[in-house]
């Protein structure tokens, strides 16, 4: 904990901050990491991987990019289903 410390003085934080931070942004980073392998996004992945942003890409990945494809499949099938089911 000397290096987190020493580090926390030299940006003017208290350590908890420090430590909060820290558990903040990676736990948001691997999650969207998760999400975006699972899913074959190789772009996002690397995006997330390099980029610091406490949490805020990950976040912005997990609830709105991720999911987005999906919506608008489901959508386009529904459409279809739709179509098929009015023409019979």
């Amino acid at each position: 904990m000397g290096y987190i410390a020493e580090l926390a003085s030299e940006l003017g934080m208290a350590s908890w901050l420090l430590v909060t931070i820290l558990v903040w942004t990676l736990g948001w980073k691997l999650v969207a990491m998760w999400k975006s392998a699972k899913r074959n996004h190789l772009v996002w992945f690397m995006v997330i991987a390099f980029f610091n942003t406490i949490g805020v890409l990950p976040i912005l990945y997990i609830y709105v990019f991720s999911d987005l494809k999906d919506f608008k499949k489901k959508n386009l099938k529904e459409k279809k289903r739709k179509k098929s089911k009015k023409e019979s």
